[in-house]
């Protein structure tokens, strides 16, 4: 059994933590893990006036529209939208735990993270919300020193934040709290089997 698998069985046997608040928007994200070698989608975010994520790394996703059934359909639209790839709830091995935004002058907002298993890395055809997307592999967020404190301005004020250092960019904010645990558990997984 390979290390990716070992992980998707870990996140598949846990029991989520759902946050429903009616004062928050809800919103999903879609956490694409592909194999060979293990590696997950991340996308920068265009700069736009007005948006608090304006030019953030992050995972596809967004808030949840009157039409969609639930918010795995959330993630596989909107998926779909910013970078053309079209999920499979088949293809969802696991939900992750419910977060919020811990800065203030963020919306009142819930993300609810999926993770999906791909046999490759399919084509990514982003559209105008998306200006970069990078496939990183897990042994590069892995690696000793990778995660660490970052100073950065939010909000016109210097603050310290965690995160990784990466050629696209600083990725940090929820996207961290989402993929540090995720990172961590792979890390710590026994290596293949031979």
């Amino acid at each position: 059994m390979s290390r990716l698998e070992r992980l998707l069985l870990h996140l598949g046997s846990r029991t989520p933590r759902e946050v429903h608040d009616p004062l928050r928007r809800q919103a999903a994200v879609a956490l694409l893990l592909v194999p060979a070698p293990d590696r997950l989608l991340l996308i920068r975010r265009a700069d736009r006036l007005g948006d608090p994520w304006s030019g953030h790394l992050a995972l596809p996703g967004g808030r949840q529209e009157p039409a969609d059934a639930s918010l795995l359909e959330t993630a596989i639209r909107e998926t779909a939208e910013e970078v053309g790839i079209a999920l499979d709830a088949a293809q969802r091995v696991a939900q992750l735990d419910d977060l919020a935004p811990m800065t203030p002058q963020l919306p009142p907002i819930t993300v609810r993270p999926y993770v999906f298993r791909l046999d490759a890395a399919p084509e990514v055809r982003p559209n105008v919300e998306v200006a970069a997307h990078h496939w990183v592999p897990l042994a590069t967020l892995a690696a000793t020193g990778a995660l660490g404190l970052a100073e950065l301005e939010v909000g016109g004020t210097r603050r310290q934040v965690e995160g990784y250092a990466l050629p696209g960019g600083l990725l940090w904010g929820m996207t961290e709290r989402i993929l540090t645990p995720v990172v961590r558990a792979w890390a710590t997984a026994p290596p293949p089997d031979d």
